[in-house]
């Protein structure tokens, strides 16, 4: 699949905003622990970001947890986040250290094909690049296993187009409105559930 910029120009990609805040002080202290961890190497440092995002920040559902976090300083802060929450805290980590992220989506189902639901990734384009990859930071546990490959996807759910399942082609420079919607309105993670769009 061919991505999109939904900008042309990448400066659009290291931009803040009130989701993907890199100027706040726990982002800056946790990407320059981790830049100073890895020795200041672009991709050293994405694998890690990536990394301490997926492995550290456990997704809410898999923990039970009911608290709703969008913001990216506020889901370092609480460790917790659903898939938007957690790619908003990548992005913002890639995003302090001058790695090109955007935020893009898929439409993923039950096995059944009922219950559409908006997933959130990110897509990277390391500095001097001219390609993006595309990384889910979602949280791996039985049945998911998703990787840090520039080359290869390793998504945590590759779509099912005969369930009605899409991989949206689109970077996004910020959050979808409809996503940020639910997640700044929602008061715990059941409603959010039944507030998050379906689709683009």
């Amino acid at each position: 699949m061919e991505l999109i910029q939904e900008h042309p120009d990448v400066s659009a990609y290291l931009a803040a905003d009130e989701a993907i805040d890199h100027g706040h002080p726990l982002v800056v202290e946790t990407a320059d622990a981790l830049w100073t961890a890895t020795g200041g190497d672009a991709y050293t440092y994405a694998e890690a970001a990536f990394e301490f995002v997926r492995d550290t920040i456990p997704h809410s559902r898999d923990a039970g947890d009911p608290r709703v976090a969008w913001r990216a300083s506020d889901v370092l802060g609480t460790r917790n986040g659903i898939c938007h929450a957690k790619s908003h805290a990548l992005v913002a980590l890639l995003r302090a250290k001058g790695v090109p992220a955007a935020l893009c989506y898929q439409r993923l189902t039950e096995d059944d094909g009922s219950e559409p639901l908006l997933h959130g990734l990110v897509a990277l384009r390391l500095p001097g690049g001219d390609r993006w990859a595309r990384l889910d930071p979602r949280g791996n546990k039985p049945g998911v296993d998703a990787r840090f490959d520039l080359e290869r996807e390793r998504l945590a759910f590759p779509v099912r187009p005969e369930l009605g399942e899409v991989d949206y082609p689109t970077l996004y420079a910020g959050a979808h409105a409809g996503v940020l919607t639910a997640l700044r309105e929602s008061a715990d993670r059941s409603e959010l559930w039944r507030r998050l769009p379906t689709a683009l």
